[in-house]
């Protein structure tokens, strides 16, 4: 494996992210803080609590789940969505350098941006509500783990987009109203059952519920079958990534 291009890709992706913190890093954060305000006052005050916890700690894992797939996507498909755009993309793959190791550095950095971010609005939430964490490995597991997945969607995204059109159509027709519609501000056990069940077709619900359970100790689904359900999402993305490249791909604009 040439380490060193990995290195070399892994490092101008997180340099770009610091030319543009403003929209990397500050304005996911105030995003954010924003649905605090607005859900934890308008909806808090009418909601106490959600399973013996406040409703402004309970949403806490959900909008940090919302920015993290997200994020995740969005970096990663811009990453290798933007090279392809201006043509640098040549710089690359003129370079002794697998597609693995294309994805490796690509998706690494995208993912590590996104657990940075999620570390960012974690303590960000602290600022606003209190809230303890019963479960810190699983959860920094699932921070992981679910940024990493999301990485790999958004590289795949990336390389099938022609243009900025397409570029944003997953992440806004479909990863943002399953986030939304996942249990990000609610319980699905506050649904009708004829709602929950529909509701469980959505695989963000395990997600979010798994992350939540990390928090809490509790959860809308079993903590096994949220990390069954990100396992399959992963390997899903990997073996689309392996097929797309195996079957003769080549990143070009």
């Amino acid at each position: 494996m040439n380490l060193q291009s990995v290195k070399t890709i892994y490092l101008a992706e997180m340099a770009r992210s610091l030319r543009t913190v403003l929209q990397s890093v500050i304005s996911p954060v105030i995003s954010t803080s924003l649905y605090f305000v607005v859900f934890g006052a308008a909806i808090g005050t009418r909601i106490s609590e959600v399973d013996g916890v406040s409703y402004g700690a309970f949403i806490v894992p959900g909008l940090i789940m919302l920015m993290l797939l997200t994020q995740s996507v969005s970096n990663a498909s811009f990453g290798i969505f933007f090279p392809r755009f201006s043509g640098s993309i040549y710089e690359i793959l003129s370079a002794p350098i697998s597609y693995f190791e294309i994805v490796l550095g690509f998706v690494g950095a995208a993912a590590t941006k996104s657990v940075i971010l999620g570390l960012i609005v974690l303590a960000t939430a602290s600022l606003f509500v209190p809230f303890s964490i019963a479960h810190p490995g699983i959860m920094l597991l699932f921070l992981v783990l679910t940024a990493l997945t999301f990485s790999l969607l958004g590289f795949i995204i990336g390389i099938w987009a022609d243009g900025f059109e397409k570029l944003q159509l997953v992440p806004l027709l479909v990863i943002t109203p399953l986030t939304f519609l996942g249990g990000t501000f609610y319980s699905i056990d506050m649904l009708p059952p004829f709602w929950q069940a529909v509701t469980l077709i959505n695989p963000v619900v395990y997600l979010v519920s798994g992350f939540r359970w990390s928090f809490y100790g509790m959860g809308d689904v079993s903590i096994w079958a949220s990390l069954a359900m990100i396992m399959l999402f992963l390997g899903i993305c990997l073996v689309v990534v392996n097929v797309i490249f195996r079957s003769g791909y080549r990143l070009k604009p």
